[in-house]
């Protein structure tokens, strides 16, 4: 942008640069589809169902296309919540947000009517307690919602036993057609020297942009170098608070 209603301002390039945790979150929203719809509605029925592919092979999850002729396939398989540990890898400090606060296995469990292994948690207690060919079974959530997230994780054993023993349930809402899937980061951010400068500006009430040189173009906010010439943008200058729109967009999605 360019502007005669500007004036230069000096800046301290020996400040330190800001710096602050930043979250950034998004809830990604999916249409899931005929076959993994009644993955995903079976699930929350306590139950697991898996697909038929041309050569006969059960996936589990559910493959909404046949990895061999690429042709959709919609031959719903119910399989068992009880299999077998095919391979494992051991978690000793669980990150935020995974199935389990406590050391567990990742490990590849093929259940019993399936043949292509499904990914998931053994809350085994520790790493001496798992092994390739190890039976488990699943443990549900207490309010299933139609996610693979119904399965809190998978226990040593070949069927639950006691409390463990939840049975399957079955309710009048409609199938599952859409997933909502929040995702977020945490990241700490370190801010450049015209941004540094620029947040500080704000915190003054100033609007703070910058060029090369005296006539060059001035940039709000404020880059580290002219996208055009490559230059140093070391001339700062304080906008007004006024402007003209350029471009705009509507937003209909809040």
């Amino acid at each position: 942008m360019t502007t005669s209603q500007s004036s230069p301002v000096q800046i301290d390039t020996h400040q330190p640069v800001l710096s602050a945790p930043l979250k950034l979150s998004f809830d990604y929203t999916r249409s899931v589809g005929p076959t993994l719809g009644k993955f995903f509605t079976a699930l929350r029925e306590r139950r697991i169902v898996g697909v038929r592919g041309s050569d006969g092979r059960v996936y589990v999850p559910p493959a909404e296309f046949d990895p061999v002729t690429y042709e959709r396939l919609s031959e719903i398989v119910p399989v068992a919540s009880v299999g077998t540990v095919l391979s494992w890898t051991w978690q000793p400090d669980p990150l935020a947000g995974q199935p389990l606060d406590r050391p567990f296995a990742w490990a590849l469990i093929k259940l019993d009517g399936a043949d292509i292994p499904l990914l998931h948690a053994v809350d085994a207690g520790s790493s001496n307690a798992i092994s390739t060919g190890a039976r488990v079974h699943a443990r549900w959530v207490d309010e299933p919602a139609g996610a693979i997230t119904d399965i809190a994780y998978f226990a040593l054993g070949s069927e639950a036993q006691g409390a463990e023993a939840v049975p399957e349930t079955t309710d009048g809402r409609d199938p599952v057609t859409i997933q909502v899937t929040p995702s977020s980061i945490e990241i700490q951010h370190t801010a450049s020297v015209p941004e540094s400068a620029f947040l500080r500006g704000l915190e003054e009430g100033k609007l703070l942009g910058a060029r090369t040189g005296d006539d060059g173009r001035v940039y709000f906010p404020p880059k580290e170098a002219d996208p055009a010439t490559g230059l140093a943008l070391d001339n700062f200058v304080e906008l007004p608070d006024k402007g003209t729109v350029t471009t705009f967009a509507i937003i209909n999605i809040p």
